[in-house]
């Protein structure tokens, strides 16, 4: 059977993610987890409280939960109605503390009260998908287990014509197709501060962007 050919849509789009990895580590490249932490387990609770929630107001709550409860240990003893108003203001308070109290009962009952080190182990948590386990294996371990599509990463990601898919799965193989796997964690973290500050969903910053040249600004309105 005679060779495949390259497709040659797949092979410009890997052009231009490897150009847009290097504009993004000249625009951002001390670009770090903007959850606010102290340890792995710290980490991963404040990740699940980030569930359709801003990472500002999970900052803010945070503090105090990690006074009270410092350890997986401490947390798996916790009352559910004290975790539940220790982070009420993140929203879905009581699902996202039934949560907590199971990561951190899990952590203890099956890991020593450790963080396991491989994405299949992180998902048999409660409360923690591949996002979150992606995030807590990236940032934590250095692991490359995949790439981290939050609201941001997936609609920039779009614009930038790197995927035509709202589905975080599809947005994520198709972006680990793409990009060389050393670069999957900081990637996203680049793309994420770029959503913030620059490529902000309601009023884009198109004119200051430093992927301008390599953006087709897939649905938006011509630069006038």
């Amino acid at each position: 059977m005679p060779p495949s050919k390259p497709d040659p849509i797949l092979a410009d789009r890997k052009r231009r993610a490897r150009k847009i990895v290097a504009a993004l580590k000249k625009a951002y490249p001390d670009a770090r987890c903007a959850l606010q932490h102290e340890s792995g387990f710290q980490l991963l609770a404040a990740t699940i409280l980030s569930a359709q929630c801003t990472d500002d107001r999970v900052n803010q709550v945070t503090p105090a939960l990690f006074r009270k409860y410092p350890t997986p240990e401490k947390l798996a003893a916790a009352k559910q109605k004290d975790v539940e108003q220790l982070i009420q203001s993140c929203g879905f308070f009581r699902n996202k503390a039934t949560n907590l109290r199971g990561m951190a009962q899990a952590l203890v009952e099956r890991f020593g009260g450790e963080l396991p080190q491989t994405l299949d182990e992180m998902v048999s948590l409660p409360g923690v998908g591949r996002k979150t386990g992606n995030v807590v294996l990236g940032t934590v371990y250095g692991i490359a287990s995949g790439v981290v599509v939050d609201t941001h990463v997936k609609r920039i990601c779009n614009l930038l014509g790197l995927t035509s898919s709202q589905n975080p799965e599809i947005v994520e193989r198709g972006l680990m197709a793409l990009l060389p796997k050393k670069e999957w964690v900081d990637f996203s973290h680049r793309l994420i501060h770029h959503g913030r500050r620059i490529c902000i969903a309601r009023r884009p910053q198109c004119r200051d962007c430093p992927l301008l040249k390599l953006c087709p600004r897939v649905g938006l309105p011509p630069l006038e």
